[in-house]
């Protein structure tokens, strides 16, 4: 064997070794609804979440962010978290309960004082239980909760200002029975329409009003076929950072805790985001040309004596009773220590 021949042998033993082989990083694929715009909170915190990971991961992991239903619909996209096809996704909560049934207790109407009290309870012991419960029954681990928005009522033919204001009104909602539940009580007609149909929807009069999200009225610019907007806050919406839990399970001690870490900034920011808007929703949606409606708290009280208890009955129904004391055993706790 030549001098030349015997080198290069050697050099792809001591490659062989352990701790000399040239290791591939791990790749997240990560998955999202939202467009690829930084004014956009899933994308701001997606973009935050990959510079953070890859930084200090030292290159042993590499995150590719796949913005705007790049990787498909929100179904697909569950079921990619399932199989491991997908490593990680910010998804909301319709296609979540499809998949784990308890995360439709969120869905219940007029739970939540403000952000606050909502950041407590999803942060804290209950929060925590879910979390532990999704990751055995479906393979998928829970990893943080960020603001989907606060959901109001917007249409096109009149200001809400009560209950009686909701009879007849044609409103769009997201698939899934709960949310034809929640309108029912309150005398409008549901009409189930996919999101990515809403702005064709609005725009054709197929339906005449639907409830969101200040951060989803502007990203499918919902303004431009709605004149009203009452900020009842009757459901506080999330987006659910997930991950396969196979995939994580095969992270390093050290890549676990740079991605734990990174999914803390990534919700730290999107829920600031979103909060903002929430909050400033009078001027940013006045400032479009909307109408907008501030109800007192007595306003929203006539609103959830109509629609909780027939919604939380339908939830108890579907998924039993266990979940539901349990969060509304959390929110009258807090309520209590205030």
């Amino acid at each position: 064997m030549s001098a030349r021949k015997k080198l290069t042998f050697l050099i792809g033993m001591v490659l062989l070794l352990p701790g000399f082989a040239l290791a591939q990083p791990k790749v997240i694929k990560y998955a999202h609804f939202q467009p690829a715009k930084l004014d956009q909170p899933k994308q701001a915190a997606a973009l935050a979440f990959k510079n953070y990971v890859e930084a200090n991961s030292k290159g042993t992991i590499r995150v590719e962010v796949y913005p705007a239903s790049q990787l498909g619909n929100d179904s697909a996209t569950m079921e990619g978290l399932r199989m491991g096809t997908i490593e990680m996704a910010v998804v909301h909560d319709g296609p979540i309960s499809a998949v784990y049934k308890p995360f439709m207790v969120f869905a219940i109407p007029y739970l939540f004082d403000d952000q606050t009290m909502a950041w407590t309870i999803v942060d804290g012991p209950f929060g925590q239980e879910m979390a532990q419960d999704m990751t055995r029954k479906t393979g998928i681990r829970l990893l943080a909760m960020a603001d989907n928005g606060i959901r109001h009522f917007t249409n096109n033919k009149r200001p809400i200002k009560s209950p009686e204001d909701m009879k007849g009104l044609k409103m769009r909602v997201m698939t899934g029975p709960i949310w034809t539940k929640l309108v029912e009580p309150l005398g409008a007609s549901p009409s189930p329409v996919p999101w990515t149909e809403l702005p064709a929807a609005l725009q054709q009069g197929v339906v005449d009003g639907q409830e969101n999200g200040v951060t989803n009225i502007l990203a499918a610019s919902l303004y431009q076929h709605q004149k009203y907007i009452t900020l009842d806050g009757h459901v506080y919406s999330w987006h659910a950072y997930m991950m396969n839990d196979r995939f994580f399970g095969s992270l390093t001690p050290e890549q676990q805790t740079i991605v734990l870490k990174g999914v803390q900034i990534a919700k730290i920011i999107h829920r600031g985001m979103t909060a903002a808007q929430d909050l400033n929703a009078p001027a940013i949606l006045g400032t479009l040309g909307m109408e907008v409606t501030a109800l007192s708290p007595e306003q929203v009280a006539a609103f959830r004596d109509k629609s909780q208890p027939p919604v939380k009955a339908w939830v108890e129904e579907q998924i039993g009773k266990e979940w539901v004391e349990k969060l509304f055993s959390r929110i009258e706790a807090y309520r209590k220590a205030k």
